[in-house]
């Protein structure tokens, strides 16, 4: 294997390690339950005003549509460094804020500060998910919901450390947001590259992407085992909490395995093909190659040397045995004479056939360009259903906090590690799952949105309902379906819509997130809270509940935001179910060989794909 091969087969590996590592440095939003009820004391913010700084940390989170959009003109590590700035910048003032450093900022101040501290995830996200989706486009399920699913995880990774190395230190958790991403992404920004990718079906490459998928989860099992550990002992400050991020730092390291695995064997490899040469080279019973086989010409049985010299003719370039070792010369305002070997068959019987039409739309599957994108109506409709998820999901993760002591819990690292776990899995097992079940039955992934917020509901009428122990098990399967919505809906815009484009589509659909945070946790959760605050407290206004710093206790102070959220995901549910009808056509056709191709189409006759492409 030459050296260039060892490269190609070890840099998409390296790439995929080290992209492991900026999604979990990606989930710095995940930390504002962490910190909220600090800044909400220090700067005397009521909820209201609390819940659209979580707004302001959301639309960070997911609006990138200026990542997106230079994606494909810039170099990924270039991306990535402007995510490390944002995050240096927007989390770092907000220390100087908190810490009493510099004197208190202006709220809108705050707000700007947390939004681009945040949107520090959309660069991390678009350069590692563009690159990787690109390096393994066979494998687009499995490698979105791995990758999302170490942001979910990540979570629990900032608790761990929170918890174990910071103390719980609400202050030295800021300045950690600040710096760590700046260091991570300084290491590993430059393994972060577009490779080419292997052609059809690989098996070693699912093998590598099992081993990953079986080192996360054993990694979110260790996690949620230590912050239950954590929780009864109180293992904080004691020496074995330090032994327990040591152990972490290694299960992350572990995909780092498969490119030095690849890289070993292509050394072995390499010093076995030198000792064959020498050894050819050291025979005196070998015989060079003469005539034909020395100009790379192949004796077929049954024709003689000079048939095969007469044959030998390439009517592109105009090579025959005569004019072989001949320089070749180009006629002028021809393309290079070495762009023709690489052209398309199908596209040189095309052009002699005079078949040169106007250029169509592209049919789902194919590769649409973000304005082509906006008009079709399944769009539109992942849009909702993405919206309706994830919106009533951030809610509860924006006001967990609250939630946990509204409910009575003093101290909710725990249920912010349950949650991050949950959705790691939810993530994790949303790309596999769906992935399994596209390949064997051509099912589109849009059916596991629909089951997971059907779950949604569920859980959110379960929270309402203020039984012992609902918060655990509502938080836990709240955790798996927001995840599930990330994992699916990543592959289901690449598989629609192809992935020219995909950082503007997908950057785009992420605007759900935040919206629904706007709508249902900024304006309503908000909202409710105070005034359950306010009659319980006897304050004539909201104003006054946050100058006091008053909390709201009691179930009361969320049911009506959990039955809201609840008929939310009943309407999710629904277009999720027309969404899924509409597109099953398309994904029996993407899949109908058992792995993701596209089909080929002509004027005169009417695909698969067409019929179900219309709007």
């Amino acid at each position: 294997m030459s050296t260039v091969n060892t490269a190609a087969k070890v840099a998409p590996w390296l790439g995929f390690a080290a992209a492991v590592w900026i999604q979990v440095a990606s989930g710095n939003a995940y930390n504002f339950p962490l910190y909220s009820d600090r800044m909400k004391g220090i700067l005397n913010y009521s909820q209201a005003q609390l819940n659209n700084l979580g707004v302001a940390n959301d639309i960070g989170e997911n609006v990138g549509l200026l990542a997106g959009f230079i994606c494909n003109k810039i170099p990924p590590w270039a991306i990535l460094i402007i995510g490390s700035l944002a995050s240096f910048f927007g989390y770092g003032l907000i220390w100087l804020v908190l810490s009493e450093r510099i004197s208190a900022l202006p709220y809108w101040v705050m707000w700007l500060a947390l939004c681009i501290g945040a949107n520090s995830a959309t660069w991390f996200n678009t350069a590692v998910l563009v690159t990787n989706m690109r390096n393994f486009p066979q494998s687009r399920g499995t490698v979105a919901g791995i990758l999302k699913g170490f942001v979910g995880l990540s979570a629990a990774v900032y608790t761990e450390v929170f918890t174990g190395l910071l103390r719980q230190n609400s202050i030295n958790l800021l300045f950690f947001l600040a710096v760590g991403p700046l260091v991570v992404c300084l290491i590993v920004m430059y393994f972060i590259r577009p490779c080419t990718p292997v052609s059809g079906e690989d098996r070693e490459e699912q093998g590598n992407f099992v081993f990953i998928q079986a080192i996360s989860i054993i990694l979110a099992l260790y996690l949620l085992s230590i912050s239950i550990a954590n929780d009864l002992f109180s293992l904080e400050s004691h020496p074995i909490s330090k032994l327990f991020i040591v152990v972490m730092l290694l299960f992350l390291l572990s995909p780092s395995l498969i490119p030095l695995k690849l890289a070993l064997r292509a050394i072995k490899e390499d010093r076995v093909d030198v000792q064959n040469s020498l050894h050819s080279q050291m025979d005196p019973c070998r015989e060079p190659l003469l005539g034909i086989e020395e100009k790379g010409l192949d004796m077929k049985p049954g024709v003689d040397k000079n048939t095969a010299e007469s044959l030998y003719f390439n009517p592109v370039s105009g090579m025959s045995k005569d004019n072989i070792n001949e320089p070749q010369t180009q006629v002028e305002g021809s393309p290079p004479i070495h762009d023709f070997e690489d052209m398309n068959l199908d596209i040189l019987l095309a052009e002699g056939e005079g078949a040169v039409r106007k250029k169509r739309r592209p049919r789902r599957g194919e590769d649409f360009n973000f304005r082509q994108a906006l008009v079709k109506a399944d769009f539109w409709l992942l849009f909702v259903v993405f919206f309706c998820g994830v919106g009533s999901g951030v809610t509860v993760l924006n006001n967990l906090a609250q939630i946990g002591l509204a409910e009575g819990y003093q101290n909710i690292t725990i249920l912010l590690t349950i949650i991050g776990v949950c959705n790691f899995v939810g993530r994790l097992g949303g790309g596999v799952i769906s992935e399994y079940y596209v390949r064997q039955k051509a099912i589109p992934r849009t059916v596991w949105m629909t089951a997971s917020q059907a779950l949604m509901i569920g859980a959110f009428l379960f929270f309402a309902s203020d039984l012992p122990g609902s918060v655990y098990i509502s938080s836990s399967v709240l955790g798996i379906c927001y995840g599930v919505q990330f994992s699916v809906m990543v592959p289901t815009a690449s598989e629609l819509f192809g992935l020219k484009h995909f950082g503007k589509i997908y950057n785009f659909l992420t605007i759900g997130n935040p919206l629904g945070a706007f709508f249902f946790s900024g304006l309503l959760a908000g909202y409710i809270y105070d005034k359950e605050a306010q009659r319980q407290s006897g304050y004539s206004s909201p104003r006054s509940i946050g100058a006091d710093n008053v909390d709201c206790l009691g179930p009361n102070c969320f049911r009506l935001t959990f039955l809201a959220m609840a008929g939310v995901c009943a309407f999710g549910v629904l277009v999720s179910i027309i969404l899924t009808i509409r597109i099953r056509p398309v994904y029996e056709a993407l899949y109908s060989r058992g792995s993701f191709c596209i089909q080929k189409t002509t004027d005169t006759k009417e695909s698969t794909l067409e019929k179900g492409s219309k709007v």
